[in-house]
């Protein structure tokens, strides 16, 4: 996620199964996979699509960890979830399992390191679907981190009432209007590769804010809840306020399982 070395053996570890057994891995540790990120997560946290997978899962995962050396004490266990505490020697972290939907914007991906993660973008828009629900300062950080590098924080609330209906985008960023409103000491708590600045933070937080509203009011209605996807800088974008779709922004929404995007102007179909 940085990663912890500890967390990064045990993904290692969990690996050696078949991908499809193990779930993905989604969260912060997802989110911050590559060295060069800025938080370390305390927890792992994989995914299954239905409430059965998640205890077959958990069933086998348990067994490999303990055939691997290490210690597991559950402290949480109902239909869907389970959280554990994984150790060994004097190293530790948490670990959930846990049923999630499987609509999505793009496929999981796979990393040689974690077995299957969830997407960059899905992952940015939980996020922010998450900021909406619980006032927690990583969840900040984490929505800043995804609007500075991977996607606009106005393309992330125009997407994110695709998976979460029962919200405009409008009416998700009145909401998120009263985040941001944090101190100094409410990030001594996390785990960061660098100090936070929170005043540059705040300002990051205003604009981002700002210039989600202006593009959310600008895009037509009939696309709400998609992603846009640029076929030319082979990524996805948030276009400029009222840039119509052409063959250089291509709008794509999200499905069970999700979707690669097409290559035109025409909308995603599922990928052969």
């Amino acid at each position: 996620m940085p990663l912890t070395d500890f967390q990064q053996q045990l993904l290692a570890d969990l690996a050696t199964q078949p991908p499809e057994e193990t779930g993905y891995l989604a969260g912060g540790a997802a989110l911050h996979f590559e060295p060069n990120s800025t938080r370390f997560s305390r927890d792992l946290n994989f995914f299954h699509d239905s409430v059965e997978r998640v205890a077959s899962a958990f069933a086998r995962d348990r067994t490999q960890i303990e055939a691997a050396g290490y210690t597991l004490t559950v402290t949480l266990s109902q239909p869907g979830f389970v959280r554990a505490i994984v150790a060994r020697g004097d190293a530790a972290t948490r670990v959930d399992w846990a049923h999630d939907s499987a609509w999505r914007f793009m496929p999981l991906v796979r990393d040689p390191r974690g077995g299957l993660l969830l997407h960059p973008v899905d992952l940015g828009v939980n996020k922010a679907l998450a900021l909406v629900g619980r006032d927690e300062p990583r969840d900040f950080v984490d929505v800043l981190f995804v609007h500075d590098r991977i996607l606009p924080f106005g393309a992330l609330c125009w997407a994110a009432v695709g998976k979460d209906p029962g919200f405009t985008p409008l009416s998700l960023l009145e909401l998120l209007k009263r985040r941001g409103r944090y101190h100094p000491e409410d990030f001594s708590r996390l785990d960061l590769r660098v100090p936070f600045d929170l005043v540059a933070a705040k300002e990051s937080w205003r604009a981002a804010l700002e210039g989600a509203e202006s593009f959310c009011r600008s895009r037509p209605p009939d696309e709400i809840g998609c992603l846009y996807w640029s076929p030319v800088q082979q990524r996805f974008v948030m276009p400029l306020p009222n840039e119509m779709p052409t063959a250089d922004v291509v709008p794509h929404f999200g499905t069970p399982g999700g979707v690669l995007p097409r290559l035109s102007s025409e909308r995603t179909e599922l990928a052969e």
